[in-house]
């Protein structure tokens, strides 16, 4: 009688766990997502070079206006064998680093002077506001009156072209860091300098960072417009002097290394921010 007891015991319901159903939630999200397809890029530059190639073959365009890109690749080819491009290109790049890296040190300094200090503030917002629409490479003929027919007046033009994005940048920056790490660095004893070191700057870092892809940009416009004035090399004197004597194939060229430039220095920033800007990547 007790085995059979104990048997009407076990023989109860027994406790199954509870069956769980896998429910899947669409991503509604997933259109804001940016891919990457380099093969269509890569696909379409060649699809237009291709295009190129082929109306400038076929003589739909005439040569003189729309020369064929490998014919403008022969050309480019021809005059670096001879060094003349290294010449012309080196004659840019000084000019264009040099008043490249003036501008970015005088902007930094004045854009945080101007956004933390109220009296920089109240003397520098006039004049930039002021001296900033008009066009730098309208300046130039003062600034060779001023300056002597030579390089200053068209590294002076090259810096001043890049230094109001610099210092407008810089300023925005500043106004736009955190106040709560700059009221929690007062509270930790910290004057005003020691604030500008180890809050202001790297918390501008990446709008410096912007200046100066917007600044290198704007030099190589103007050293190609500054170059075309009172300059024996350089690729703006390149361009005009193949403009002046109808060699398209050679302005084309010019234009091409603009470009190239262009590419470089993008990709160069990219670096540089990965290294002094990680947390942005």
């Amino acid at each position: 009688m007790r085995q059979e007891g104990l048997k009407g015991t076990n023989a109860g319901p027994s406790m199954e766990p509870p069956k769980t159903e896998k429910v899947i939630v669409q991503d509604k999200t997933s259109f804001l997502q940016m891919k990457e397809h380099p093969w269509i890029s890569l696909a379409s530059f060649i699809a237009i070079l291709l295009l190129w190639e082929m109306v400038s073959r076929q003589g739909w365009v005439p040569p003189l206006f729309l020369p064929a890109p490998s014919e403008i690749l022969l050309e480019g080819w021809a005059m670096l064998k001879t060094g003349l491009i290294f010449k012309h290109v080196f004659a840019s790049l000084s000019r264009i680093l040099l008043g490249f890296l003036m501008a970015c040190v005088l902007g930094v300094l004045a854009g945080i002077l101007i956004g933390f200090f109220s009296i920089p503030k109240a003397i520098g917002n006039p004049l930039i506001a002021a001296t900033f629409p008009i066009p730098k490479i309208a300046i130039l003929p003062l600034l060779i009156l001023w300056l002597g027919i030579g390089e200053p007046p068209k590294v002076a033009v090259i810096g001043l072209g890049v230094f109001f994005p610099m210092v407008i940048n810089v300023y925005t920056g500043v106004k736009n860091v955190d106040p709560i790490l700059i009221k929690a660095a007062i509270s930790l004893g910290s004057n005003r300098w020691r604030i500008i070191r180890k809050v202001i700057l790297p918390g501008i870092l990446p709008m410096i960072s912007a200046g100066m892809k917007l600044g290198i940009g704007i030099a190589l416009l103007l050293v190609v417009a500054a170059e075309m004035v009172a300059a024996d090399a350089g690729i703006g004197f390149m361009i005009l002097t193949a403009a002046d004597l109808m060699e398209t194939k050679r302005l084309m060229v010019g234009l091409l290394l603009l470009s190239l430039l262009g590419i470089f220095f993008n990709w160069l920033f990219q670096k540089l921010e990965g290294i002094f800007i990680p947390w942005r990547h």
